[in-house]
């Protein structure tokens, strides 16, 4: 009987000891699961357009994870705002706004998502602006900013002042790696330096500096690589061009020789074929913002316009 009850009892505490290893096997096995997700977990930056979520993607690294609202050839101007976009920044740390009352659909969003811990960028914050109004804005003068032109990315020693506030911010949110951050805003910088030096080039290459552009986006551009502007296809910001308008312009064309018009892919290709017939002039068709937020796509897509000016004419699209 004796034998019996220690039998008992020994299989018992054999029970408990086996109960106890598998709830430590457990509990360990939750513990490493937590501590590799945090490792491997993402900062998730939103941003207005691709440009910004590609600069973040060159500071970011393998750290972040980067999306954005607008497509790159959308009018950033006239984003239409939606459920999802909303439900896309609830689960963000991060948000790129560019600012200067470009993206003010971006305030929308971000209220929608009622994300308390979402980090805000204004990434105009730290720009020079350019065509600032000096007197009173009123309708007559079209669609101006009224804190200046917002396109300001164009200009890519622009872009290298946006990666530091980038790394500002992703140094907030993960202090971990923020001078990984910052080592990446600073190689960020050097590769700007170098892809003006290749731009330069490219634009020296051009029989003439002096262009038309559709819209007022591209005059950071032009400031950026000594690129003239004589005149817009709209009479004044956001006002489709006229006939008379169009007509003033082809004598200006003619007179100072002008070859290359940019455009945005999203405006009407009319003005622009009546330019070309009339004057022989050369049609770029090329969107303001870069095609994705991956590393590169920002710095790539300025050179990609730049060769496209200086490309032999092949047809009226610049292509």
């Amino acid at each position: 009987m004796n034998l019996e009850r220690q039998t008992n009892h020994g299989m018992r505490a054999k029970g408990h000891a086996s109960s106890a290893v598998r709830i430590l096997s457990f509990t360990l096995i939750i513990l490493f699961l937590t501590w590799a997700g945090n490792v491997s977990a993402k900062i998730r930056v939103a941003a207005s357009i691709t440009d910004l979520a590609s600069i973040a993607s060159s500071v970011g690294g393998d750290q972040v994870e980067c999306f954005s609202i607008a497509k790159p050839t959308a009018d950033v101007h006239h984003v239409e705002v939606l459920p999802s976009y909303m439900v896309r920044v609830s689960k963000a740390n991060v948000y790129l706004k560019v600012g200067l009352q470009l993206d003010q659909w971006a305030d929308q969003i971000i209220d929608g998502s009622r994300n308390d811990h979402l980090v805000i960028v204004d990434c105009s914050r730290d720009i020079s602006a350019l065509e600032k109004p000096t007197g009173q804005v009123s309708a007559a003068m079209g669609d101006v900013h009224p804190n200046g032109n917002p396109h300001f990315w164009l200009d890519p020693r622009n872009g290298a002042i946006v990666a530091a506030e980038v790394a500002e911010a992703l140094g907030k949110v993960d202090p971990t790696h923020a001078a990984d951050y910052q080592s990446r805003a600073q190689a960020f910088a050097k590769a700007v330096d170098s892809e003006m030096v290749v731009g330069q080039q490219i634009v020296s290459s051009l029989p003439s500096k002096v262009v038309i552009t559709y819209h007022s986006s591209w005059i950071y551009l032009a400031h950026a690589f000594g690129l003239e502007i004589a005149g817009t296809a709209e009479p004044v910001p956001g006002i489709p061009p006229t006939g008379k308008h169009l007509q003033e312009l082809v004598d200006v064309i003619k007179q100072r020789k002008i070859a290359i018009l940019l455009q945005e892919p999203y405006f009407s290709d009319d003005a622009g074929q009546f330019l070309s017939r009339e004057t022989g002039l050369r049609v770029v068709k090329e969107s303001p913002s870069c095609d994705s937020e991956k590393d590169g796509s920002y710095l790539g897509h300025i050179h990609e316009v730049l060769q496209l000016m200086a490309a032999p004419a092949a047809g009226t699209d610049g292509r």
